[in-house]
Order: structure tokens, then sequence, then C-alpha cells
């Protein structure tokens, strides 16, 4: 097993894209496999980075499409749980500019369901990162079992987290209430604009930072679609660009931004432990490499990150 290993753990969602159907009063549902920690782990996985999941996956109709879908780009399901419960559909409807709303159909499904004996036998000792949020964090009953996991991996891998902030599912304010202590177990926060507006309103990107640093995370990137992101390391900033990208949607985009980070990072070893010796060049360069990952999700339908072969030859470097 690869020392550069980084482990996801998170949810798997059916992501079902209405459209009109050629007859009156019935719509076509596209489904595609998708969730954000999923998506992560096949993007890691797809770029060269040996990417293990742990998940609870159905044994229903979507289920076999996610396993199908992880196990084609590599990703290793050893630790996976074979759930009874149903799969998580997420009924999403694209704006003109590729944006996603989303209806969720989450009662009682695999992915929440977590307990701490399926999580205690998880070996981490070839885990270099463990990454994980969205809505496995905050989603009851499992979501205490994946934090115990995390503050327990703390002490053997660097941490990161994307709340991934889900307001049809979860309040807002149950976030806000844990994002303190996520901090605490965190050496990564990457999250979006719009999840900073839902977790800080009315706060400037500068003045979150350092209230998430404060609280221990050390490294915090804010995407910010077409304006690019916001770096802050230990409270020093750098804004690195977007790529431009002809756009389908968005779906997805994240998700491969967050696995792009970690990969760049992690493959001139600069994951493993609390990040002491990162430098902020160096996440610059690493987010601009993401940012290329990211543009290439946007250019195709879903959340389908590309493979290693479709990216161009080197990142452009950015002087800090």
């Amino acid at each position: 097993m690869s020392p550069r290993q980084i482990t996801v753990l998170g949810e798997c969602v059916a992501d079902a894209f209405a459209r009109p159907a050629s007859a009156p009063h019935e719509l076509d549902l596209q489904v595609l496999p998708g969730g954000g920690p999923a998506n992560t782990a096949v993007a890691l996985a797809r770029l060269g980075t040996p990417s293990r999941f742990l998940a609870r996956l159905s044994g229903d109709v979507f289920g076999r499409l996610f396993r199908d879908r992880l196990e084609a780009s590599g990703v290793d399901l050893s630790h996976a749980v074979v759930a009874s419960e149903p799969s998580t559909l997420a009924v999403a409807e694209l704006d003109a500019e590729g944006q996603a709303a989303y209806a969720f159909h989450a009662q009682g499904t695999a992915d929440w369901q977590w307990s701490s004996a399926e999580l205690a036998g998880v070996d981490l000792s070839s885990t270099t990162c463990l990454h994980t949020g969205s809505l496995a964090l905050v989603r009851e009953p499992g979501a205490a079992a994946v934090e115990e996991f995390l503050a327990a991996a703390s002490s053997r891998a660097t941490i990161s987290i994307d709340p991934n902030v889900r307001p049809l599912l979860v309040d807002p304010e149950t976030y806000r209430a844990k994002l303190r202590r996520w901090c605490d177990l965190a050496d990564i926060l990457r999250l979006s604009e719009e999840d900073l507006g839902l977790l800080l309103p009315h706060t400037p990107l500068e003045q979150a930072c350092d209230l998430w640093h404060a609280a221990g995370a050390r490294l915090v990137v804010v995407t910010r679609g077409a304006e690019g992101a916001l770096v802050s390391l230990d409270g020093e900033r750098v804004h690195v660009p977007a790529v431009t990208a002809r756009v389908v949607d968005t779906v997805g985009a994240g998700d491969s931004f967050t696995a792009g980070l970690l990969h760049h990072l992690g493959a001139r070893g600069l994951l493993g432990g609390r990040l002491t010796g990162l430098r902020l060049g160096e996440v610059a360069e690493s987010c601009l490499f993401a940012a290329h990952v990211a543009a290439l999700t946007c250019a195709v339908a879903g959340p389908n990150p590309p493979w290693r072969s479709q990216l161009p030859q080197g990142a452009p470097q950015i002087v800090v």
C-alpha cells in the first residue's frame, strides 16, 4: 500500500438530473453517481493518488452504480460497508449557468448509519491524509462516530474537512455549532464562498479565515468560482486565479478542486502530520493545479473529474 494513500470518508449520492421529456406532463431523469466525498475519492484516484473510500454502500440499484464507478476509477473499497439501507437520492435542476438546485431524499438512508464498531477496524498506518466532510459529519445517528474516528486519526494523518453545507437537509446552525470543533481537528479546511455565506453571514473572507485559524485550522482555502480561490496559511494569504473553462455545469467542481489540492500536496510529500513545514507558495501552486482539475470537471456534464492523461502538461507557477 502506498505511503501517499489518501483515505476519504463520506457519502455517495445518486444525482438525478431532471429534464423535460418528449411527452407532456413527464420528466426524464438522468441518474449519475455523485456525493461530495465519493467525487473527491474518484478524482484522487483518477489523478494517480492511491485513494481509499470509507462508505456505506447499499445493495440497491444505486449502490451498485456507486460501486461500479468507484472501482472503475481505481478507488480502494476494501473497507466499504455493505449496507442494508437504501441509497441517498438527490434530484437536481440546472439553471441557465449550469448551477444545480437539489431536492434530497435522504431519510434513513445508508450513508448516515455509521457506528464506532464499523470504523474501529480501519487501519490508517499507510494513510497520509484523511479527508471527510459534507453530510457525514452532521447527519445522525452516524455523525458522532465519524467525528470520533476523525479525532483518533488526527494523531497520525493530516486531516482535511470540506463542510459542503446542505441547508435543505441540515440546518446551517448545526454546522455552525460543530465548526469550531472541526477546526480544532482539521489541518485543512476547504469550503466554498457559498458555504461561508451560510456559516458566517456578512463576514469578510479574511476575517472568517482568521476565526478558523484561531480555532485550529492551519490552512483555509475558500473557492470562489470564476473569482478563483483565497488561500490562507496561518494568516498569510494569496488569491489564486480560476482557470477559464467552457462550463457545461458546475456539479462536482468543488470536490475536484479539493482532490487536486490534496493530490498535488501529497505528490510533493507535503501531507502527513500537522503541515508545520508548509509554505504559502507551495499551497498556491497546488491550488492552481486544483483549479485546472475543477475547470475540466466543469467542461463536462455531472460530477465527472478528469483522468491524469486529460490534464495539460504542468500547471502554471505562482510567485508569492
